[in-house]
């Protein structure tokens, strides 16, 4: 598909120069107008890929972690779904490319970019030790860690957490966290749902977790477990992203592109809807709807005012 834009961007050259020595140039023209159709139906495609982008690929292998819902997950099917599957598989039509998800350890992610997949979804965190091997999409959303305790827990402050014995995902922002805890001791799992059992079971004292999937494993077992907001432990706010092989230019402006496309076509806040918020529109839009009611409000009031003062003026 790049190759034929390539061409036709060719074309579209070849025209402008005719056209500005005088010339003549019928086919050009039938070019140009070719250029301008696909331009209109793809705007988030980059004019041009290096040879060795991932743009050149018809079919690009994503790689995922389905044990982390609402994000991904094991579908029905047993096929990985989940905001970020249909947000990634979204992003492969803008772009014109098949998707294909491949189930992954979370900790092996990074390291498989560039050889085994191409790209990666899974409520991945944007942080300066990933950005030092993989280049990052713009972030499509913010998350915070969550504590999940065993209700009557004496934890509820970062002090708290010292010397405890704490669950994590293996490779994930809360594995970071707990590594910083004072005389705590971490046990790693390869999925948040195997610490959360081992959390019922008392192996360990606490679980952190991103904040939808923490809510989710609670929801599982509200009358034994809860799930506590990560500002009162101090958590920063973190951005998730599409991860990409480093250097690679026109991928991630091609993704960027598309992602900018899906928020503003209402595809986005559609998948949130879907998968996050239980069929709710996001916060975000109603805010925007109620601001441009708003501002519809004050323009008919303007209008009218404008409308009385011809009025006496005449």
């Amino acid at each position: 598909m790049k190759k034929l834009l390539a061409a036709v961007l060719t074309g579209v050259m070849c025209a402008s120069l005719l056209t500005a020595c005088g010339g003549s140039a019928p086919a050009a023209s039938a070019s140009t107008e070719a250029a301008s159709v696909a331009a209109a139906g793809s705007e988030s495609a980059p004019a041009e890929a290096a040879a060795d982008s991932v743009l050149n690929k018809d079919t690009l292998i994503v790689g995922t972690n389905a044990a982390f819902p609402p994000f991904e997950y094991a579908g029905a099917d047993g096929t990985p779904d989940g905001f970020d599957i249909a947000l990634i598989k979204a992003v492969g039509e803008k772009i014109g490319k098949n998707i294909e998800v491949k189930d992954m350890e979370f900790d092996s992610l990074v390291a498989s970019i560039g050889n085994k997949i191409d790209v990666a979804i899974a409520g991945m965190t944007v942080t300066d030790e990933r950005k030092n091997m993989v280049d990052f999409s713009d972030p499509y959303y913010e998350a915070v860690q969550n504590v999940i305790v065993v209700k009557g827990s004496e934890i509820s402050t970062a002090d708290d957490l010292k010397g405890k014995n704490i669950g994590v995902q293996l490779g994930t922002t809360g594995d970071f966290i707990a590594s910083d805890v004072e005389g705590a001791q971490v046990s790693q799992y390869n999925k948040g749902v195997d610490a959360v059992n081992d959390l019922l079971n008392g192996r360990v004292d606490c679980v952190i977790l991103d904040t939808n999937p923490a809510k989710e494993f609670v929801s599982q077992h509200a009358d034994e477990l809860t799930a506590l907001e990560g500002d009162g432990f101090g958590f920063e706010t973190e951005n998730y992203a599409i991860a990409m092989p480093k250097g690679d230019a026109a991928l991630v402006e091609a993704v960027n592109g598309a992602l900018k496309e899906l928020k503003e076509d209402g595809t986005f806040d559609a998948l949130v809807a879907e998968y996050i918020n239980n069929g709710e529109v996001p916060e975000a839009e109603e805010a925007s709807e109620e601001a441009s009611t708003e501002a519809a409000s004050e323009e008919s009031s303007e209008a009218a005012s404008t409308e009385a003062a011809s009025t006496e003026a005449e």
